[in-house]
């Protein structure tokens, strides 16, 4: 009996010491990054804008995570797109900074970026630069939309801490540069 209760004991501990490192489990931007970039042949989309039919598709998108000590995600994309009227098509160069919160789905075990608001857009496109607000809006949607059902981070089951961390409720955290795990208390 006694070596079944200081093997309990044993485990009892080493669980609380596997307990006490989740404080410092984190996904930082690169991770975020990395998932995005694979993707990005996802982000496209036929649109139709003042009547112009128009074909958009994401070539990058750079995370931000903390900017300005913020509890926010800042995402900037760049987007090309191509307008066809009249029979001929015009290529154009679409940015858009955006902002959003990130959010923990436990039953997915997986981060998302939800409540999208933009920053700031521009576009270039036959010698004109500035602000086109519709397809800035159109842009929007595609990503937000894209955001809303993709995560930007899963979590790795494979991993003893994550599977740990994921066993409890946790709180999640935006810090400068990375979104850090800590068990709820």
């Amino acid at each position: 009996m006694r070596k079944i209760f200081a093997a309990a004991a044993l485990l009892l501990l080493a669980a609380c010491s596997q307990l006490g490192s989740l404080a410092s489990y984190s996904v930082t931007e690169a991770d975020v990054q990395q998932l995005l970039s694979s993707q990005l042949a996802q982000l496209n989309r036929q649109a139709t804008v003042a009547g112009i039919p128009l074909k958009m598709a994401v070539d990058s998108m750079t995370v931000v995570i903390g900017p300005d000590n913020s509890d926010l995600v800042r995402i900037q994309t760049d987007a090309t797109a191509v307008l066809s009227l009249f029979g001929l098509s015009y290529p154009a160069n679409l940015q858009l900074q955006l902002e959003g919160a990130p959010y923990y789905d436990a039953n997915e075990k997986a981060i998302y970026v939800r409540s999208l608001k933009l920053l700031d857009s521009s576009i270039e496109a036959a010698g004109y630069r500035g602000n086109l607000a519709p397809v800035s809006n159109e842009l929007l949607q595609l990503v937000n939309g894209y955001l809303a059902s993709n995560p930007v981070y899963r979590l790795d089951q494979s991993n003893p801490t994550v599977k740990l961390i994921t066993a409890v409720p946790v709180n999640l955290a935006v810090q400068r540069g990375r979104l850090t795990f800590s068990p709820s208390r």
